[in-house]
């Protein structure tokens, strides 16, 4: 439902914009065939009023029907001179007289071209001359009378269009955020219930057995205890851990370490999950320049997210590989599981901090979405790049590298 009225905003928004741009360009239009008729009104007044004038001399008409043709007429040019500034026209400009085309009516203007036409008076000239201006930066004339406005009109339409574009994507990207803090919420609830429900079993089965002689009973419930404290501590500050990186409060701790140890020292840590999955390993770190700058505690909690992963998400016994090669001065790890695989349409959006792939109905396997985003801030910190390949049904694959001292 919400979706729908996210969409139908979309749309009336849209609808409304283009109406309105559609508005403004037509306002715009409109000006401009004003400028033209305006224009086209002071220079058909400027030709009207020089032929009025040559219309009363007779002279100058009779010398002008012997000179047809010719392009130095000083008095036409004097006249056009005076009517362009009295009317405040400035505009470069050219005439010629010349005998009437029959085809031609008198007295025609045109909206699109640059030719004014105007008859003289049959009473000054026998042959009734023709006085034809022509004005070729017309065009450009009336752009500049309506620059400031026509400038001023993109401007606008561009910033209601990128404004409006930005309040979209803020809308879908808070919309998104929502959806995710709402699933970090329901998630986080639920893995903090699993340990602290059995945290209080363990407590109760404790304290029922105190003075019986069940010392192994007692032993494996503290050790429970134990463990699920530790899920939450870890779960716990996964979370602040990733909030601090994000805002840049957690300064890395670098110093030269050996990868390779780094990476059997992740293994040892995760050797209770691996035992209790029955989990296999394999080794293949044939990589010979090993030595990262790096802050030891990120680089293993992110080893220890990608083998936990590994576990969570196998489909029987967790099969995993790590490899280590040399490309140039880069340490490559290409770490490899065989679970469930992760379908190509969320592989772009795995390292998104909140995301899980989708899994319908069925929610056998809990998290924060927060392990992978957490993992690709960190290579990255480490100056190295971070690639994943899955296919569904078929394992993943994470490859990544990192700077040789």
């Amino acid at each position: 439902m919400k979706q729908n009225r996210t969409a139908i905003f979309i749309v009336i928004s849209s609808i409304a914009l283009l109406i309105v741009l559609i508005i403004q360009v037509n306002w715009i239009f409109q000006t401009a065939k004003i400028k033209e008729d305006i224009f086209n009104d002071k220079a058909n007044l400027v030709l009207s009023k020089t032929a009025e004038a040559l219309s009363t001399d007779t002279v100058t008409c009779k010398n002008m029907e012997e000179c047809v043709g010719k392009n130095e007429i000083h008095k036409t040019d004097s006249l056009f001179s005076n009517y362009m500034n009295y009317y405040n026209f400035h505009i470069d400009y050219s005439f010629e007289v010349k005998k009437p085309n029959s085809n031609t009516p008198a007295d025609e203007s045109s909206l699109t071209n640059n030719v004014y036409k105007k008859r003289l008076e049959e009473e000054a000239t026998k042959n009734g001359l023709e006085l034809n201006m022509f004005l070729p930066g017309k065009k450009q004339f009336i752009i500049q009378e309506m620059g400031t406005l026509f400038i001023t009109s993109v401007l606008l339409i561009l910033i209601v269009l990128i404004m409006f574009w930005r309040t979209i994507l803020s809308l879908i990207n808070e919309k998104r955020i929502s959806e995710h803090t709402t699933d970090f919420l329901n998630n986080m609830t639920h893995e903090f219930k699993t340990p602290l429900t059995n945290i209080a079993l363990a407590g109760k089965m404790i304290r029922k057995d105190v003075g019986t002689g069940q010392e192994e009973k007692i032993k494996h419930y503290s050790g429970i205890i134990l463990q699920e404290n530790e899920k939450l501590r870890l779960q716990v500050e996964q979370v602040l851990s990733m909030t601090a990186l994000e805002r840049g409060e957690i300064p890395l701790r670098k110093t030269e370490l050996d990868f390779h140890e780094l990476i059997k020292d992740s293994l040892k840590s995760m050797s209770l999950q691996l035992e209790n999955a029955k989990g296999e390993i394999d080794l293949a770190l044939n990589a010979e320049k090993v030595v990262v700058f790096g802050d030891k505690t990120h680089l293993t909690n992110a080893m220890c997210n990608l083998i936990d992963n590994a576990i969570k998400y196998a489909k029987e016994i967790p099969t995993i590989r790590i490899q280590t090669t040399n490309e140039g001065d880069d340490l490559v790890v290409v770490f490899s599981d065989s679970g469930i695989g992760i379908d190509k349409d969320f592989h772009k959006k795995v390292f998104d901090k909140f995301f899980r792939v989708p899994t319908g109905d069925v929610h056998n396997v809990k998290g924060f979405g927060l392990g992978l985003a957490y993992i690709k801030k960190i290579i990255e910190l480490h100056g190295g790049r971070i690639e994943i390949q899955s296919e569904k049904d078929k394992g993943t694959s994470f490859r990544f590298t990192l700077p040789n001292v």
